[in-house]
């Protein structure tokens, strides 16, 4: 495996770099940021992502991902939520290859911020099903069996009693709602059992923001899987996509 990559980290307010080492899965030198421009057109982004690896300094050979608020189903962007509707249908790899003239591996943010935690977080080296949830505004999910991402799972949008789940359990409902974590911790506990009914996982992590005050809900879970807080918290999208993006450059 290449020593190392560059992930890229598209959000609604930024978009980061950096270059990654693949074997402590940390930083090399400065994480970039540049704002996400107002009109976040795929072309506007991308020519952000064309600076970012520019101020990097990354040589041709080295990989770059691409961690991206929406799924990629081979490569395209079927629907968007985050970003301007016009990224609908775009090839996000064939795009990103025009502005910054080499490949580029794009992914799902949250399957990028799963697999660093199996790389090189809080779930390194667990074999079996692995589940990461991202609790912010909503819910975001990965599921990795044996170190294979299983893409693309929405796991935040699962209807339990009659609800889209996030719409009860996220961590911003849990601040709309001014629930106490108690209580928010017995939605918790309905969401993670019915995941566990669903996956019989060998591991939850969980991430997030609120991930930094999991002694707060977490011990409050009953659960037959052990249930753990995330560890790479805000570098996960840039790490996991460089991951990612190494692995892809081998194939």
């Amino acid at each position: 495996m290449t020593a190392v990559a560059c992930g890229i980290d598209i959000g609604g307010s930024g978009i980061k770099g950096a270059r990654v080492d693949l074997d402590t899965g940390e930083f090399v030198g400065d994480r970039i940021r540049i704002p996400t421009p107002q009109s976040a057109t795929p072309d506007a982004v991308a020519e952000v992502c064309r600076q970012l690896v520019e101020g990097l300094g990354i040589s041709a050979n080295v990989p770059v991902g691409v961690a991206f608020p929406a799924p990629i189903v081979h490569g395209t962007v079927p629907f968007i939520a985050n970003l301007d509707e016009s990224w609908a249908g775009t090839d996000v790899n064939e795009l990103m290859q025009r502005h910054l003239g080499r490949p580029v591996t794009a992914l799902n943010d949250a399957d990028a911020a799963g697999l660093a935690e199996v790389a090189f977080g809080a779930a390194k080296g667990v074999s079996g099903t692995v589940i990461v949830t991202t609790l912010g505004t909503g819910i975001g999910s990965a599921i990795i069996v044996d170190g294979t991402l299983v893409p693309n799972t929405e796991l935040g949008h699962l209807e339990i009693d009659g609800y889209d789940a996030e719409k009860r359990a996220s961590s911003g409902q849990r601040e709309l709602q001014d629930l106490s974590w108690k209580k928010w911790a017995k939605r918790l506990q309905r969401y993670y059992s019915h995941l566990e009914m669903l996956f019989s996982p060998d591991l939850f992590v969980v991430g997030g923001g609120v991930s930094k005050k999991h002694d707060k809900f977490l011990p409050r879970l009953e659960l037959k899987a052990p249930i753990v807080p995330a560890q790479l918290l805000n570098t996960a999208g840039i790490v996991g996509a460089a991951y990612q993006a190494s692995r892809a450059a081998q194939q």
